[in-house]
């Protein structure tokens, strides 16, 4: 059993970061932290800044748990450098973390998987605008999540404030289609699609103050979506899973339209681990604890010979 095996481990909660998610990442932490405590497993927080190197090495941690979002922890940086150190971590590898933090990579793996997603174009910072025919729109930044510099831009006018608000974050913004529509994700772990989600943020869109706020949105479980869209949503997250070389749990966000069509909108190879977040409620539907949902996150990323 997966727990018997950790007991003479050291596991290090990897949380905080550089990023703007900064203080999402420290909620997840401290939340996967007390239950790995309350399991009785040897586990430290590592709060991770420009010195984590070091701060592992001193820790002297077997096993990295990550739970970092944004640039910087979830775009296969810190993978990369755990790699490099020797350390085996959660969660998928450097590949799929980098591609799935790139929303305009992230899209042409959508569409060469034959996975729906938005129409979209990309941006640089001083390059030419391409021309905008029709609204609304999304702008969003290229590299961050939790819908951190997102707008839904209705008009022309409004185009260069939510422009502007987007490269704060990048130097590369997406313009995709706007699909008005229900807002479902879904969970994969080790492979498997958990129960579909439907979002039903509480503001305009699903932003980050609906994300993370209490009562800042409501989770319907399960979607109230049609059967076909509910096979497609799950066969089509678990296509992402596959063609984006994931391991042990990502959680694929999409929007069903009015014609029952899924279209993909992201992949989150971190996906959030605090009491408001989704890929936990979605395991609990599953009849897992969040416990459980830990121990299996770690079972699946390091059942290898790691342990």
């Amino acid at each position: 059993m997966i727990i018997q095996k950790l007991k003479n481990k050291k596991i290090g909660v990897l949380y905080g970061g550089t990023s703007s998610e900064r203080e999402i990442s420290l909620k997840s932490g401290k939340a996967v932290l007390n239950a790995l405590k309350k399991l009785k497993l040897n586990a430290v927080g590592i709060d991770v800044d420009k010195n984590v190197s070091e701060k592992i090495k001193k820790a002297k941690i077997d096993i990295a748990c990550i739970m970092l979002h944004g640039p910087m922890g979830e775009d296969g940086t810190i993978q990369g450098m755990l790699e490099i150190m020797g350390v085996p971590y959660t969660g998928c590898g450097v590949f799929a973390s980098a591609a799935s933090m790139d929303k305009n990579i992230s899209k042409i793996f959508f569409k060469s998987a034959g996975v729906p997603t938005p129409e979209w174009a990309v941006v640089r910072k001083f390059e030419p605008v391409p021309e905008i025919k029709k609204f609304p729109i999304v702008v969003k930044p290229a590299t961050q999540g939790s819908a951190i510099g997102v707008s839904v831009v209705k008009s022309r006018k409004d185009f260069a404030k939510a422009a502007k608000e987007a490269f704060k974050y990048d130097d590369e913004i997406l313009i995709e289609q706007f699909i008005k529509g229900k807002e479902i994700t879904v969970g994969v772990l080790d492979g498997g699609a958990l129960p579909v989600v439907e979002i039903v943020p509480k503001g305009k869109f699903y932003d980050f103050k609906s994300k993370y706020a209490k009562g800042g949105s409501k989770h319907i479980i399960p979607a109230r979506i049609s059967q076909k869209a509910y096979a497609a949503a799950q066969n089509y997250a678990k296509k992402v899973f596959k063609t984006f070389n994931c391991r042990a749990v990502c959680r694929v966000d999409f929007i069903v339209d009015k014609n029952d069509k899924v279209w993909a909108l992201e992949n989150n190879t971190l996906p959030g681990m605090t009491e408001t977040s989704l890929l936990p409620d979605e395991a609990k539907a599953a009849g897992l604890t969040f416990a459980d949902l830990i121990l299996k996150i770690l079972e699946c990323s390091l059942g290898n010979g790691n342990i």
